[in-house]
């Protein structure tokens, strides 16, 4: 995988569009220069989250005597039922139900931003190479600016698209990564049964 291809992957993850509305509903009433704060600290939290687990996912997986190929089918059964829910979305959102009152780290930073299937992705990116931590690292800052900067431009977003706009953006956005999670299903069954071959 190369850079570009993982910070794409990482961004269809992160799914911006799709908390756009999500995000303006919790900050309703809040004041316009208080949110912009709140949203910096909530995708500051969220980047530290996803670094502790790219560089920590290793470690995690060696301690828990889990294989490589296991964390890549579980990535792909969890980015299938999050693309799922992309595609055919429930009143609650992608993420379930959100408590009222100001957000902090609940559930913007975790696990909106930084959600179990970002998780997955990025500790299963650290553990299968790790020598190439580096070019990971800049996948996901890239990933992470791209939606830290859509994210703070949500108000004039909603205004310019629509929600129906941003309605169909999301469901393609779940298309592409029920493809990518099946994909991650595949490439750990083929590599777990190459190696018990």
């Amino acid at each position: 995988m190369t850079i570009p291809s993982a910070a794409l992957l990482l961004f269809f993850i992160l799914d911006p569009l799709g908390n756009i509305p999500v995000i303006l509903s919790l900050f309703k009433g809040i004041p316009a220069a208080r949110q912009r704060r709140i949203l910096a600290r909530e995708l500051v939290i969220a980047l530290v989250v996803l670094l502790l687990f790219l560089w920590g996912g290793q470690h995690v997986l060696s301690l828990m005597h889990l294989r490589e190929e296991s964390v890549s089918i579980a990535g792909g059964i969890v980015l299938f039922l999050i693309g799922l829910r992309m595609i055919f979305p429930t009143p609650e959102g992608v993420m379930g139900e959100v408590p009222g009152g100001e957000p902090f780290i609940v559930p913007v930073a975790i696990p909106m931003i930084a959600g179990p299937s970002g998780m997955a992705a990025v500790m299963l990116l650290g553990s299968q190479q790790p020598a190439r931590m580096g070019e990971w690292m800049l996948a996901l800052t890239l990933a992470w600016g791209a939606t830290a900067l859509i994210l703070f431009c949500a108000p004039w977003l909603q205004r310019l698209l629509g929600n129906r706009v941003l309605a169909a953006v999301e469901r393609l956005m779940g298309m592409v990564i029920v493809a990518l999670s099946v994909q991650m299903f595949l490439d750990g069954v083929a590599s777990y049964l190459h190696g018990a071959g």
